[in-house]
């Protein structure tokens, strides 16, 4: 199956290697450019790709308000963003992964990492670059506020399921860390989502890092 990709930066040299790399993958095929927030999202809204890699700094509508017309809370049908930026700030990758995004990306992860991101995002899987995982985790070892009631609603097996989640592993990685099947990774997800009234394992991530589930050693 060949995942169809829309790309929206600002940078016609930025689009243009953005798809000769993914253009040179056997399953990629870019659908569509756009060079602004606005026609970004007519863009996307219109010919409905399987993942949009979106920028942050952009005219019009920057990335994350883009991510969240596209894939943010109360949108109908959401869709697969990933955000792919220059700009490693902690507010860009909140704004981001709350706004919807199933991937926050910096553009010097390198291209194997790129191509991952779009695989994982169409198999319904997340993957944020390591060195900001890693920093993320690092500033949330101080407790913010209260950790949330709901975890209390999830079984040992499902925090062990969120935990792995939160570490950026994908179902066929979790399976084989808790030995378990595929089958009963994919229910764990859907009872952790229905519990926490999440919409996707980003949101997951998210939740998790908040709620101190993850340990940073």
């Amino acid at each position: 199956m060949t995942i169809r990709v829309l790309l929206a930066d600002d940078q016609a040299m930025i689009r243009g290697g953005l798809r000769l790399i993914l253009e040179d993958q056997p399953d990629m095929n870019v659908i569509a450019e756009a060079s602004d927030g606005v026609d970004a999202i007519t863009q996307a809204r219109r010919l409905r790709p399987d993942v949009c890699l979106v920028d942050i700094r952009m005219p019009r509508l920057d990335g994350i308000e883009v991510t969240r017309a596209l894939a943010g809370p109360g949108v109908p049908n959401p869709m697969r963003v990933i955000v792919v930026t220059t700009f490693d700030l902690d507010e860009y990758v909140y704004g981001a992964l709350r706004g919807g995004a199933v991937g926050f990306i910096l553009k010097d992860a390198g291209p194997a990492l790129l191509v991952e991101a779009v695989r994982a995002a169409h198999n319904g899987d997340a993957l944020v670059s390591p060195s900001v995982t890693v920093r993320l985790l690092r500033h949330l070892t101080a407790p913010l506020r209260e950790p949330d009631k709901s975890v209390r609603s999830l079984s040992e097996r499902e925090v062990e399921v969120v935990r792995e989640i939160a570490r950026g592993r994908t179902n066929l990685e979790i399976g084989a860390q808790l030995f378990i099947s595929l089958s009963t990774v994919k229910s764990h997800v859907s009872a952790i989502q229905a519990k926490l009234g999440l919409r996707n394992r980003t949101e997951i991530a998210v939740w998790a890092w908040e709620n101190r589930i993850v340990e940073t050693d």
